[in-house]
Parts: structure tokens; C-alpha cells; sequence
């Protein structure tokens, strides 16, 4: 992405401020664009531009300059989240605060469901897509996506619902409190992580499905100049 194309922060506040406006009433929240967009661009496939466009902005007949504004800021918000993920590095999190009495306490919930909402909206499942059954053992990928998305399943209140719905324990006071801690801290990276899992998961896929079987020790077919061993090869690490 050109430096003209990335967005400043001027324009993140403009996009917050758009995202506000009486035009785009159903629109989501920053925080929550940020958490949907995160796992729409990852996944099995990412999501079509028009299709993330409409999650994020509601369902609007709306033409007026204030949606063709949020539009191509959002535009460029989703380029430069792909950016951002593809580097490998923690991503900053938009977070609003969620606590009347110390606002300096973020809460993780509204991007957190905003993020398992881009999940359940894939047009394929992410764990069938990996070949997911519940007659087999999980694979290392299966096993390794899981682990990521646990923190997202904690923070949005997920994992307590499916707990107490299976009649499981669930833990409580400081203890609870020292996990969710962690998987605040965990986050960041989980969600980079799952962007970059995916990322090689589909060049796994066109190589499988349109290329002859790759040796380990050749180029890998993604084009990075590694050994297909140590690049898309290599499978989680």
C-alpha cells in the first residue's frame, strides 16, 4: 500500500466520527469494525470487499457523502490492517473503556464478538475447511487455530456460556480474574497469528490443487525465495 493510501490518524478519527453519524445508524462501532475486519480478511478465504463493506456500515440505501466517505476510509482502515497483521508483530487494538468508574479499563467484549461474528459469517467454515471431524483427533493446524481463538472465546463471554450450558466448572474471583487477564495480554498476537495461519493455509491449497507435489527442500511456490519446507510447508509454529 502507497504512504497516499495509508491512513492517518486524522482520518481514523474522522472514520470513528462517520461511523456515529445519524446516516450510518447500524454501523458498527470502531472498535468493532477493527474486530469484525481482523477475522474478515482472514479465514479460509477473506471476505469480498462489498460484503465487509456492509457488515461494517449496516444495511443503509443511504448514497449521501457521508457513507462514500466511511467507504473509502474503511477501504483504506482494511488495507491497513492487513498490513499491520501480515508483519507478525502484536497488533494495536482499538479498545473503547468499559468501566464507568475507571475508564482507563478497556473492554475486550464488543471487539471480541465483533471478531467471532466475522468468523461465523465466512462463507466457509474455518475448522471444516481444515478438515475437522468429530470422529477423528484434531490435527497440529486444528489444534493450533483453537489455541489462538481461545483468548476471543474467554474475552466475549463464549467460553463461560459453553461451560455452564455443559454443566462445567467455572472458575471464579482471582482466579478468573488472573485468566482474563491473560488472554487480554495474549490477544494481540492471537489475532495476528490466525491472519498469518491463514495466510499460508491458502498457499498450501493452490498449491495443492493446482500444482504438481512440492518437494521440501524446493522453492516454495508462494514466491517468499525459501525452501518449501521452511515457508508454507512448515505448518504452524
Amino acid at each position: 500500500m502507497s504512504a497516499q493510501a495509508q491512513l492517518t490518524d486524522r482520518q481514523l478519527l474522522r472514520l470513528e466520527e462517520l461511523l456515529a453519524e445519524p446516516a450510518l445508524e447500524q454501523a458498527m462501532r470502531l472498535d468493532e469494525a477493527q474486530g469484525y475486519l481482523c477475522a474478515a480478511l482472514s479465514g479460509p478465504q477473506p471476505a469480498p470487499e462489498e460484503r465487509w463493506l456492509r457488515e461494517v456500515l449496516g444495511d443503509t440505501d443511504e448514497a449521501g457523502d457521508a457513507v462514500r466517505e466511511a467507504a473509502e476510509l474503511l477501504r483504506r482502515f482494511a488495507a491497513q490492517l492487513q498490513l499491520d497483521l501480515a508483519s507478525g508483530q502484536p497488533l494495536m487494538l482499538l479498545l473503547y473503556g468499559g468501566n464507568a468508574d475507571d475508564e482507563s479499563l478497556s473492554d475486550y467484549t464488543p471487539w471480541c464478538e465483533a471478531y467471532l461474528h466475522g468468523v461465523d459469517a465466512a462463507a466457509e467454515d474455518w475448522f471444516e475447511a481444515l478438515g475437522a471431524d468429530d470422529e477423528q483427533a484434531d490435527s497440529d493446524e486444528i489444534a493450533y487455530l483453537d489455541e489462538q481463538i481461545s483468548p476471543l472465546l474467554m474475552l466475549s463471554g463464549d467460553a463461560e456460556a459453553a461451560a455452564r450450558d455443559a454443566g462445567d466448572d467455572w472458575p471464579s474471583g482471582p482466579e478468573l480474574d488472573r485468566q482474563l487477564v491473560e488472554c487480554e495480554e495474549k490477544l494481540p498476537q492471537a489475532v495476528t497469528n490466525i491472519y498469518r495461519f491463514w495466510r499460508a493455509q491458502r498457499s498450501i491449497r493452490t498449491v495443492r490443487r493446482d500444482q504438481p507435489k512440492v518437494g521440501r527442500n524446493e522453492p516454495c511456490p508462494c514466491g517468499s525465495g525459501r525452501k518449501f519446507k521452511k515457508c508454507c510447508g512448515a505448518g504452524p509454529g
